[in-house]
């Protein structure tokens, strides 16, 4: 009589924000019984990995154990390769027995770049932000949306991005139930390690050449481009910026919406409020307390509704806060994508 199948073998390349907040993500999922994560690849020293896993500015200390045995991490007691490429041919994948990939460097998008994974002996790999382009990845998966579409058959698949998890659900509910024409969104994002402490020469893009601190910084964005990707009912009516704001952790995005027909902002806190209630309470969250940022550091949803901030300026223009942690959120998202991927029909673990 067989026992019960072996965990799913799981490794994560590029152990940073993303990175940790996946694994630990997992550990606090009822996932962590099929999901196992089994290898990492990070060019940092083993002693700063351990040190940056056990304890954490933005959600705490880690809640288990963190222990170092030999080249290898241990947490809770179980034991994690490590290793220090800075290529994806410098790993031997395939000896590692890995299911999946999880790509949180965020060093490649082009699919040219994605298969030097597979090359490797990666058998799929989940990225952790959004394909340069549609071609370069099988799917782009937003969970709760559109994981449905996942066969199994596919090898390199996106997380799209934390502002993409975000928005979509709202978009997509809004868009089915009333009907949308225009849509402008601005993010306000927590600072980002693509920012410098100081000014500095790091970054093509010259806004971010400056100090995150004492600024709020607008960035580029391709978050219009990504809700078009995903809801491509909307293709054309959509407008986005960024602003990077002095803040560690959880961002909001501001959201104005043309709608199709008349609305207030009644009806549409209800629907918002029925959504997170019912369908989509796995991703949304609704509230009409008073918030500051801070209050939504660690929260899993996707995005948070503040209901005190809906306002209508006119008899279809209606203006939305959405808040999101956009580290722990993302994370359980993508905890979320490599179950689902890797139970799909298709899937066929490693022997």
């Amino acid at each position: 009589m067989s026992g019960p199948p072996r965990p799913l073998r799981v490794a994560i390349n590029g152990y940073g924000r993303i990175g940790r907040c996946f694994l630990r993500a997992l550990l606090e999922s009822p996932l962590r019984a099929t999901l196992e994560v089994v290898a990492i690849n990070e060019p940092a020293r083993l002693d700063s990995i351990a040190y940056l896993t056990r304890y954490d500015s933005t959600h705490g200390r880690f809640p288990g154990t963190v222990a170092l045995r030999g080249d290898r991490l241990e947490i809770d007691g179980r034991a994690i390769a490590v290793s220090h490429a800075r290529t994806p041919e410098e790993v031997d994948w395939r000896a590692l027995g890995i299911d999946l990939l999880v790509e949180c460097s965020g060093q490649y998008g082009h699919r040219c770049d994605l298969v030097r994974f597979l090359d490797a002996g990666c058998p799929r790999l989940l990225l952790s932000h959004p394909a340069h382009g549609a071609e370069d990845v099988d799917a782009t998966i937003v969970y709760g949306i559109n994981e449905h579409l996942l066969t199994g058959a596919e090898r390199l698949v996106s997380n799209a991005s934390c502002t993409t998890n975000a928005v979509v659900p709202v978009l997509d509910l809004m868009h089915r139930e009333i009907g949308i024409e225009q849509v402008l969104l601005t993010t306000l994002h927590s600072a980002m390690n693509d920012q410098p402490l100081a000014d500095g020469y790091h970054h093509p893009d010259l806004r971010r050449t400056r100090a995150a601190l004492p600024s709020i910084v607008p960035v580029s964005t391709g978050l219009a481009r990504g809700v078009e990707r995903l809801l491509p009912a909307l293709h054309g009516r959509v407008q986005a910026k960024a602003i990077r704001v002095p803040t560690l952790n959880v961002s909001a995005i501001d959201l104005v919406v043309a709608f199709a027909r008349d609305v207030d902002a009644g009806e549409i806190n209800a629907r918002l409020a029925a959504a997170a209630g019912g369908p989509l309470r796995h991703l949304l969250a609704w509230s009409d307390e008073p918030h500051a940022s801070i209050d939504f550091n660690h929260d899993p949803h996707s995005a948070i509704i503040d209901a005190s901030q809906t306002r209508a300026a006119g008899p279809r223009l209606v203006n939305l806060l959405l808040w999101f942690d956009n580290e722990w959120g993302f994370a359980n998202r993508m905890v979320e994508v490599a179950g689902h991927w890797l139970r799909a029909p298709h899937s066929v673990p490693q022997d």
